[in-house]
C-alpha cells in the first residue's frame, strides 16, 4: 500500500506541469468561412492589397504636392553678415585730391543684418495646368491597380478554397475505404483462425490496408498544405483553425453549363483593360503637357525686407532699420530650346500610339483567354463525367465482388482488386474535379468576374 501511495504521489507530481500547461492554454475557436467570407477576409487582410491601398494614399499625397505648385509660395529669410576684411572699391583719385590714381575705398560696413519675406504666385503655366488636370486620372489608375490586386487575391483564394474542400472529400472517401478493408481483414482473420482460408489471403488484404493507410497519411498532408495555402492567401494566422461551409460541390458544378453557354465578353469588366485606358489618358495628358510647355508663363511676386549695416556691432540692436518692398510680374517666353520640346512632343505622341496598340492587343488577348478557358472547362467537365462513370462502375464491381465473396463463390483477390480499381477511379475523379474548378476559376478571371 505504501508503495502504491508513493507511486501515485510521484505520478501526480510528474503530471502537474502538464496539467498547469493545459489550464493555461487558450482554446482558439474555429472560424466558419464560406467562399465569399474567405474572399472578403482576404481583401481586408492580404498584405498585397494593403500595400496597393497604401500606393493609392501615396499618390493622393503626391497629387496634393502638385496642387501646392499652383498655390502661393511664401518664404522668409534672416541673414547676418560679418566682413572680416570688408570689401573695398577703387575710385578715381580726383574725388579725394589724388588725380591720376585709383584709391581703394570701403563702402560696405563691417556688420550687415537683413530680414526679408518673399511671396510668389503662378498666374499661368501651361505644364502646371495640365498636371493639375491629370490628378484625377492618376488616382483612378492607382485605384484600378488596387482593384486588380483584389481580384487576383480573390482568384487565388477561390482556387485554394476548392482545393481544400476537394482534399477533405477525398480524405473522407479514403477513410471509408480503409474502414471497409479493415472490416474484411477482421473477418478474414477470423476465418484464418478457424482454418478456413490460407495466410496468403490475409497478407494480401493487409498489404491493401497498409497501402491505403499510406495514401491516407499522404492525403492528410495535402489537406494541411491546402489549409495553410488558403490561410496564406487570406492573410490569416496559421494557428487560427477554420471550418469551410461551402462544401456543396454539386451546386457549384451546376453553375458551369450557364457559364459555357454565355458568349458575351465585356472588355470593361477586365480591370487590366480599364488600366490601359487610364494609361492612354495619362499619355494624352503628357502629350498636352509637353505642347503647353512652349507657351509663355506668368508669375507675380512680392518681397519686403528690413536691413541695417554698421561698423559697430551694438548699433545693430539700437539703431533704426531701413526697409524696402517691391512687387512685380515675371513673364517667361520660350523662344528656342534646340528643338528639345519638339522632340518631347514627338515621343509623347508615339507613346499614345503604343498605348492604343496595347489596348487592341489586350482585346485580342481577352478573346483568346475566354475562348481557351471555355475549351479547357468543357474538356475538364467531359473528363469529370467520364471519371464519375468509372467510379460508378468500379463501385458496382466492388459490390458484386463483395457479395460473391460472402456467398462463398468468389475470392478475396477479386475484392482487393476491385477495391484497388475503385480507389484509382476515385483518385482520378477528384483530380478531374479539381481541374474543373481550376478551369472554372480561369474562365471567371478571363471575364473579369472577381470584382
Amino acid at each position: 500500500m505504501r508503495r502504491l501511495l508513493i507511486y501515485g504521489l510521484t505520478l501526480t507530481i510528474g503530471l502537474l506541469p502538464a496539467l498547469a500547461k493545459a489550464q493555461t492554454e487558450v482554446t482558439i475557436e474555429p472560424k466558419l468561412l464560406s467562399l465569399q467570407e474567405a474572399m472578403d477576409y482576404a481583401v481586408k487582410h492580404n498584405i498585397t492589397i494593403k500595400n496597393a491601398r497604401l500606393d493609392v494614399l501615396i499618390q493622393k499625397a503626391k497629387n496634393a504636392e502638385v496642387t501646392g505648385i499652383a498655390l502661393p509660395q511664401v518664404s522668409a529669410k534672416g541673414e547676418f553678415t560679418t566682413y572680416i576684411e570688408p570689401m573695398k572699391t577703387f575710385v578715381p583719385g580726383e574725388f579725394i585730391g589724388k588725380p591720376g590714381t585709383f584709391v581703394p575705398v570701403q563702402f560696405s560696413p563691417k556688420y550687415n543684418n537683413t530680414a526679408s519675406a518673399t511671396l510668389s504666385q503662378v498666374l499661368f503655366d501651361g505644364s502646371v495646368m495640365v498636371a493639375l488636370q491629370a490628378r484625377d486620372a492618376l488616382i483612378k489608375l492607382y485605384e484600378e491597380s488596387a482593384q486588380m490586386s483584389e481580384e487576383e487575391v480573390r482568384y487565388n483564394v477561390q482556387k485554394a478554397y476548392y482545393s481544400y474542400v476537394i482534399a477533405r472529400r477525398q480524405y473522407d472517401i479514403l477513410k471509408n475505404s480503409l474502414s471497409f478493408l479493415r472490416t474484411i481483414s477482421f473477418e478474414q482473420q477470423a476465418m484464418y483462425d478457424n482454418g478456413m482460408i490460407e495466410k496468403l489471403e490475409i497478407d494480401r488484404i493487409n498489404v491493401q490496408v497498409n497501402n491505403l493507410v499510406a495514401d491516407s497519411i499522404k492525403t492528410g498532408g495535402m489537406i494541411d498544405v491546402a489549409e495553410q495555402l488558403l490561410k496564406y492567401q487570406m492573410g490569416m494566422d496559421m494557428a487560427q483553425p477554420v471550418v469551410l461551409t461551402d462544401t456543396s460541390i454539386d451546386s457549384r458544378l451546376n453553375e458551369i453549363p450557364a457559364m459555357l453557354v454565355n458568349d458575351e465578353t465585356d472588355y470593361d469588366d477586365r480591370t487590366d483593360f480599364t488600366i490601359l485606358q487610364s494609361q492612354l489618358k495619362l499619355q494624352q495628358y503628357d502629350y498636352k503637357r509637353h505642347r503647353s510647355s512652349g507657351l509663355p508663363s506668368l508669375a507675380a511676386f512680392a518681397s519686403g525686407a528690413y536691413t541695417y549695416a554698421t561698423n559697430t556691432f551694438n548699433d545693430i540692436f539700437t539703431k533704426e532699420y531701413v526697409s524696402y518692398a517691391l512687387v512685380g510680374l515675371q513673364l517667361n517666353v520660350p523662344i528656342f530650346d534646340g528643338l528639345q520640346r519638339h522632340n518631347r512632343v514627338k515621343q509623347a505622341r508615339f507613346n499614345i500610339e503604343k498605348a492604343k496598340n496595347n489596348i487592341e492587343n489586350l482585346k485580342l488577348g481577352i478573346d483568346f483567354q475566354v475562348a481557351q478557358s471555355k475549351t479547357t472547362l468543357k474538356n475538364a467537365v467531359l473528363a469529370l463525367q467520364s471519371q464519375q462513370r468509372n467510379v460508378e462502375l468500379a463501385t458496382s464491381v466492388l459490390d458484386i465482388s463483395n457479395k460473391k465473396y460472402k456467398a462463398g463463390v468468389g475470392s478475396n483477390l477479386e475484392v482487393t482488386q476491385a477495391q484497388s480499381e475503385l480507389l484509382k477511379a476515385q483518385g482520378n475523379y477528384f483530380n478531374s474535379m479539381l481541374e474543373v474548378f481550376n478551369a472554372k476559376s480561369e474562365l471567371q478571371k478571363a471575364r473579369g468576374q472577381f470584382k
